[in-house]
């Protein structure tokens, strides 16, 4: 699978006032879990630009001050206002332990079901897998060039060699319907929207006291 080197430094301090001054200087905090410690270690925000925004799933190469781990980010933190990076959490993995991971879909080939009218309906963009990492694939590829209108795939139908796929066998990924179904569904998707508007005002209204808390 892809793979991308990076070189960090290891943190002198792991408080809040030290997460914080990082962030001013546009540095991201990090930690890596998984080894026979937990590694805290921070790199600049810019280093993490082809690693977090995007599709695809790296393999990431540590280099934390010359000693090399290999790791997967398994949880991101944004700002909640600036939506910029706060703090990324790393497992470390090993080459001879199968892992599991989330890996994307990438749809191929040209469905005789939508050159015939229909819609693609995609259910799933990322699948849980488990393998080893020298045989985990960079995508799971799906061919939808024979999915007739009404007809699905479903996770249980996925095959790859040396990956267990560890979604429900009945867990649709991806199938064609016909343009009126579609319709249906996008109609049915505005009527409840409007009709959850509603509902969505009055949750969001301070709720009564209960009888505990009345004075």
């Amino acid at each position: 699978m892809k793979s991308i080197d990076l070189k960090v430094t290891v943190r002198k301090s792991t408080g809040k006032k030290d997460a914080k001054m990082l962030r001013r200087n546009n540095q991201v905090p990090c930690v890596l879990y998984g080894g026979k410690e937990n590694l805290h270690f921070y790199t600049e925000e810019r280093d993490f630009k082809d690693l977090v925004y995007t599709h695809h799933v790296y393999l990431v190469n540590l280099d934390i001050e010359g000693k090399k781990h290999k790791a997967f980010m398994k949880e991101i933190q944004f700002h909640p206002v600036s939506d910029r990076l706060n703090h990324i959490d790393f497992i470390e993995v090993s080459s001879d332990k199968p892992v599991v991971i989330e890996l994307p879909v990438e749809i191929t080939g040209s469905s005789i079901g939508i050159r015939a009218g229909g819609k693609l309906r995609q259910r799933k963009r990322l699948i849980k897998v488990k393998g080893l990492i020298e045989h985990l694939p960079d995508s799971l590829v799906i061919d939808i060039s024979d999915l007739d209108i009404g007809h699905s795939v479903l996770a249980g139908d996925l095959k790859y060699p040396h990956v267990e796929i560890l979604e429900s066998n009945r867990a649709l990924v991806v199938g064609v319907i016909s343009s009126r179904v579609a319709k249906g569904m996008e109609e049915g998707a505005e009527v409840a929207a409007a009709e959850g508007a509603p509902a969505a005002a009055a949750a969001a209204a301070p709720a009564p006291a209960s009888a505990e808390t009345k004075k």
